[in-house]
């Protein structure tokens, strides 16, 4: 219908004169104001040569006539604004696609058989994940999902640490600790810890740190690669146990040591084209005249940063699997960062360059203050998880229920937030069912599924045709808002905002709450009508939360 209205408005405005002019078609802010809302009269209006509220009665006259039945109202508002609201007939009518389509309710095809490939999560072998790793995976998740969902064909990639600096300090602490293997990530996490402070606090430390990690880079010591080689597979086990409780899965798992060769030589190459140039031993991208920092590419003791390493990484993800797009989620600290690897992906590889985009994604902090990850204070992505499934449980002691809750609770509250926007995730917010919460969105699901399985088990029969034959003459708010999903979720996709699908599903588990509360759905007037509306607001509700990667329990 979005599309219908726009066409409608175009057409009237082209035979007028105005054939490119950027209107929009959108949903008004208070849905008493109808479904859409055009602002064409006052953007055509300098083009036209007319006041915006003459030509808006144009407009609506234009559309009352090609609306026909459709449209129940269509007035003139504000400064020019042409409002509609839809018939009950024309709802429900998408409704009925919305019964059909089942779990397709929602999907469209505008990127259909472009090829996608989007990196996220990217935690550090040798350190414990992080709620900043954490909180780029739930992002990456979703808009993974949003982009399938219009038809895309989709790989996920992650890039983590696993040589350089970070690893040496994390090696020198276990050989510090009696030598030992390392048999879980909380051993390797302080082991880090410990490499770090030593490498702070003492000299004699930062020079063995130092020659490990060229040792590293050199690969030659056997003794020093087994136990390399072993810390960085318990390092995974632990990140593949934590992306399978977030619902996340990974084509592809690449790592420094993958990146390394590839993007030395690239920089190297670029550096005899002078794309690069020598600075006190260094190999530098100079930003200055660019509009980016300039940055080291390769160190002065020959070892390649991580700039280089994400200049081989855009090489290898074209061997592995091109793509039309390449979509990077990785926290702001790291935008200008990006800024300068995409200028100098501009003069190596233009064509690469240009298809990639980085998204960039805000600070979680706890209520309770900022975390440092140096003093080991820092908390982890797991640690965050089991204290939400222990609170959760302090209710509900099911396990898979406390954690579908818990993994609920914690990517409403990330996914909530506009792009690049800082979190503060508070836990006792987060757990509430009083509305602005995951728990919140799936109990209004679970109220739903109860009352059609009371209906199903009583003997019930499901009569979708009842959506029309047995309907009110004027539609019920929910109506108006189910019929919305399917754009919400193209134009959360369009601009790769999580948050505008969130938002979406919030109001509209609201709007069900409110239907809940004052309809009598079993035994009361419309009875085979709201039923057809209860199974399309679980269906759209469902489909919702699995864009979002969020859980979709059938108790609470």
């Amino acid at each position: 219908m979005k599309d219908r209205i726009h066409d409608i408005v175009a057409t009237v405005l082209a035979d007028r004169g105005a054939r490119e002019v950027a209107f929009t078609v959108e949903y008004p802010a208070d849905i008493a104001h109808g479904d859409y809302a055009v602002n064409a009269a006052m953007v055509a209006a300098k083009t036209l040569g007319g006041k915006p509220r003459e030509i808006a009665e144009k407009l609506s006259v234009a559309l009352r006539e090609a609306l026909g039945a459709d449209a129940s109202s269509i007035e003139v508002a504000g400064p020019g604004f042409v409002n509609i609201t839809l018939s009950q007939g024309a709802l429900l009518g998408e409704l009925e696609e919305a019964l059909a389509a089942g779990t397709a309710w929602g999907q469209g095809t505008a990127k259909k058989d472009t090829r996608v490939l989007i990196e996220y999560s990217n935690p550090n072998a040798f350190k414990e994940m992080h709620i900043g790793h954490l909180v780029g995976t739930i992002i990456g998740e979703a808009l993974a999902r949003l982009i399938e969902n219009v038809g895309a064909v989709v790989a996920r990639d992650t890039f983590g640490g696993d040589i350089g600096p970070n690893v040496a300090k994390a090696l020198w602490g276990l050989r510090h600790a009696n030598g030992i293997e390392p048999t879980s990530a909380k051993e390797i996490g302080n082991a880090y810890v410990h490499g770090a402070r030593a490498y702070e606090e003492s000299e004699k430390a930062k020079e063995e740190i130092d020659a490990l990690n060229k040792a590293i880079y050199a690969g030659d010591d056997k003794e020093l690669m087994d136990l390399w080689r072993k810390g960085r597979a318990v390092s995974v086990e632990e990140f593949r146990r934590l992306w399978q409780l977030l619902g996340t899965r990974f084509d592809f798992e690449f790592f420094d040591s993958d990146t390394t060769e590839i993007g030395m030589r690239t920089v190297q190459d670029g550096l005899a084209k002078g794309i690069f140039e020598k600075s006190d031993g260094a190999v530098i991208y100079n930003g200055e005249g660019k509009g980016v920092h300039t940055m080291v590419f390769i160190t002065s003791h020959g070892t390649p940063t991580y700039e280089a390493k994400d200049i081989g990484l855009a090489f290898l993800k074209e061997e592995r699997w091109p793509s039309d797009k390449v979509i990077i989620v990785s926290g702001t600290e790291q935008i200008g960062r990006f800024k300068t690897v995409l200028a100098a992906l501009r003069e190596l590889a233009p064509l690469v360059a240009a298809k990639t985009t980085h998204v960039p994604n805000g600070f979680l902090k706890l209520s309770s203050g900022k975390m440092s990850s140096r003093t080991g204070t820092v908390i982890t992505a797991s640690d965050l998880i089991q204290n939400v499934i222990a609170r959760v449980r302090e209710k509900n002691d099911d396990p898979v229920v406390a954690g579908q809750v818990a993994v609920g609770a914690i990517k409403y509250m990330v996914l909530r937030q506009s792009p690049g926007a800082d979190i503060v995730f508070d836990s006792e917010q987060s757990l509430s069912l009083e509305g602005d919460s995951g728990p919140y969105l799936q109990y209004a699901l679970v109220r739903a599924r109860s009352v059609l399985r009371a209906v199903e088990e009583a003997g019930g029969t499901r009569d979708d045709a009842a959506l029309t034959q047995d309907a009110p003459a004027q539609p019920y708010e929910i109506t108006r808002l189910i019929t919305r999903f399917p754009d919400v979720a193209a134009r959360a996709e369009a601009l790769l905002a999580p948050n505008i699908l969130t938002t979406y599903l919030t109001e509209l588990a609201g709007a069900w709450n409110s239907f809940y509360a004052k309809e009598r759905i079993v035994g009361g007037t419309y009875e085979a009508h709201k039923l057809s509306l209860a199974r399309a607001f679980a269906a759209t509700m469902t489909n919702g939360l699995t864009l979002l990667g969020i859980p979709t329990p059938e108790k609470m």
